[in-house]
């Protein structure tokens, strides 16, 4: 969704509050700087450039979309690299040197206002006409007398997740894509784990409403400063709207909100952004690249979408696809650190060279050898060294679980322990009010310390004793947790956390996938409802990190009813906040008895 994490066109505004300093860090690091964001310091960007603003690209319905192309100062024909923004193209130019390294290494590049932004014409309704546009895009770049038929697509949260809708048309051009930090499914996407994802509000605000309002000469902030200054007095309001669907501030400038809002999960209105079962459709040679800090559907859609293409061609001696996955937030790839957690110089990556070195090979024949290297890199976090890999998940992982049980006398914490049926208590109690959430203390994505959670009311946590060794965890993650509550409906968030010798519990992963709405656990469009005080085993199996617990570290289990703003608050009444306002406060209670053995199962990677 590509919010702030959705965001992406450069500009040099630095917001200092809440969840803006996420998108201007976005904004500096992706869109086409995401691409070539060091290209400024090559020589090579000095040679003279070819350049034509506006170029008028005709859609199949006879819409104008407008792109500036750049070309090599020699003539001839050459490879072409799509890149399509709904954030301003003149930004991309203004602010970077960046695809001037692509034209100089011999590329001609299309930058691309998507429809509805900016120079193009028609109405923008994110993501569901970049599938024909992009496809209509990409054929026209390879017929044009200054291409050589080979087309490939790079760009990073929004402007990746056009390259998948593109790509499952099957545009015949396009030969190679680096979709970055995307989504695999819309249940990950515009919801995760059956709850509707809190973000798009303010990635709606920063990036799309003030361009509409100037478009549409509608009242309201124009810029993006004006809509800093505005969302200072106006954010919690809007965040904490309800009902959600009769939120006023958005009905003229995002009707296309109102309408996701509308639509469940599972509704089949959803299949449009679907990629899982369409990857039989892509022929082109796939890097996929996201951050274990990333949106929570980044690092889904890295592993979702490799494994899926690796299924759809296993007949092929080069599956041509490959996944890459660092320690970084959304957009951050080129930083050594993700907010608290510093991993060292080597963690930062050549975001443009590697873009380069695929479309090097996939689109000019270079062997360079992109086609020897094993098709899985992952950062292990805590030892904060990269290592490649033959498959994700990884074949030597051993499964461990960790079962939940009750506190200590006189402590703040439960345990978690290797053995079930240990705890003194059958069930461990915390209180969830929808009218007061709990909420994250931190305005940026990344790691940072929760250690002030335990002992809440609101939230359960669970350690282990101080690990003896060093213990590495890589892979998925599934939380198995037996509960009854006095409501009908609730989400149960289960963290994963690292808790070093001086108590700071650092998370391991951004909020989404660790997530679950109670009436949403078997993916139905129509919910099911808890029965009031009767026990239900839920599952979260979403969760994916790789990261080294240090010897005389601690695992971490932390359980709440909400994690706000990030995705909406569950009104626990059985009915939905899209459309109702009312609240109740629920008695949550987790089991952790021989037979409710409550547990999470972790991904052991064997030393």
């Amino acid at each position: 969704m590509l919010r702030e994490r959705k965001l992406l066109f450069p500009m040099k505004d630095s917001w200092k509050m809440g969840r803006l300093r996420r998108v201007s860090t976005l904004v500096a690091l992706t869109a086409a700087a995401s691409f070539l964001a060091q290209a400024s310091r090559q020589a090579a960007t000095d040679q003279p450039l070819n350049l034509t603003k506006d170029v008028a690209v005709p859609m199949r319905d006879a819409t104008i979309l407008r792109a500036d192309v750049l070309l090599p100062s020699s003539t001839g024909r050459f490879p072409v690299l799509v890149y399509r923004t709904p954030y301003g193209k003149q930004f991309a130019l203004k602010e970077y040197k960046a695809f001037e390294k692509a034209v100089a290494r011999g590329y001609a590049v299309v930058i691309q206002d998507v429809r509805g932004r900016y120079a193009s014409d028609g109405e923008f309704n994110p993501y569901q006409n970049e599938g024909r546009d992009g496809y209509d895009t990409i054929e026209w770049a390879a017929r044009q007398s200054w291409s050589d038929g080979n087309v490939g697509t790079f760009g990073l949260s929004y402007p990746g997740a056009v390259q998948w809708l593109a790509a499952v048309e099957n545009p015949p051009h396009l030969k190679a894509m680096v979709p970055a930090m995307t989504f695999s499914t819309p249940c990950n996407f515009f919801y995760s784990g059956g709850v509707f994802d809190g973000s798009w509000l303010d990635w709606i605000w920063f990036n799309i409403a003030p361009d509409v309002r100037r478009r549409m000469n509608l009242p309201g902030p124009k810029t993006h400063k004006e809509a800093a200054e505005s969302w200072k007095s106006d954010h919690e309001r809007m965040q904490s709207y309800l009902p959600m669907s009769e939120l006023p501030d958005l009905k003229q400038v995002a009707p296309f909100y109102y309408q996701w809002l509308s639509h469940p999960p599972a509704d089949p209105w959803w299949d449009w952004a679907e990629l899982r079962n369409k990857y039989d459709r892509v022929h082109a040679a796939v890097l996929n690249i996201s951050g274990w800090y990333d949106e929570a559907y980044g690092p889904d859609g890295a592993t979702i979408n490799f494994n899926g293409l690796l299924a759809a061609r296993k007949t092929e001696r080069d599956p041509r696809t490959r996944t890459i996955i660092g320690p970084w937030t959304h957009g951050g790839q080129e930083e050594s650190r993700s907010g608290d957690r510093e991993f060292g110089s080597t963690a930062a990556i050549d975001y443009d060279e590697l873009i380069l070195r695929w479309m090097d090979h996939y689109l000019r024949g270079i062997d360079n050898g992109v086609g020897r290297e094993k098709p899985v890199r992952l950062f292990v976090m805590g030892d904060n060294i990269w290592r490649d890999e033959d498959a994700w998940p990884i074949a030597r992982t051993r499964e461990q679980s960790f079962y939940l049980a009750s506190k200590p006398p006189n402590s703040q914490t439960g345990r978690l322990e290797i053995a079930s049926g240990k705890s003194a208590r059958p069930d461990s109690t915390f209180l969830s009010d929808p009218a007061h959430p709990v909420t994250d203390p931190f305005t940026e994505y990344g790691a940072h310390d929760y250690r002030s959670f335990a002992g809440r009311e609101d939230v359960l946590v669970f350690d282990t004793e101080p690990l003896a060794a060093d213990t590495e965890l890589t892979g998925s993650i599934r939380a198995e947790i037996y509960l009854s509550a006095d409501v009908p409906d609730l989400d149960l968030w289960v963290r994963l956390l690292d808790v070093a010798p001086d108590g700071t519990a650092h998370n391991l992963m951004s909020p989404g996938l660790d997530v679950l709405r109670a009436s949403y656990r078997n993916g139905t469009v129509t919910p099911e409802l808890l029965k009031p005080n009767s026990s239900v085993k839920l599952t979260l199996d979403r969760m994916l990190t790789s990261n080294t617990f240090l010897a005389g570290h601690r695992i971490r289990v932390q359980i709440s009813g909400a994690f706000f703003p990030h995705f909406s608050r569950n009104l626990q009444t059985g009915e939905s906040e899209i459309t109702s306002s009312a609240t109740r406060i629920a008695h949550v209670r987790i089991f952790h008895d021989t037979k409710h053995p409550s547990r999470i199962v972790l991904p052991i990677i064997p030393r």
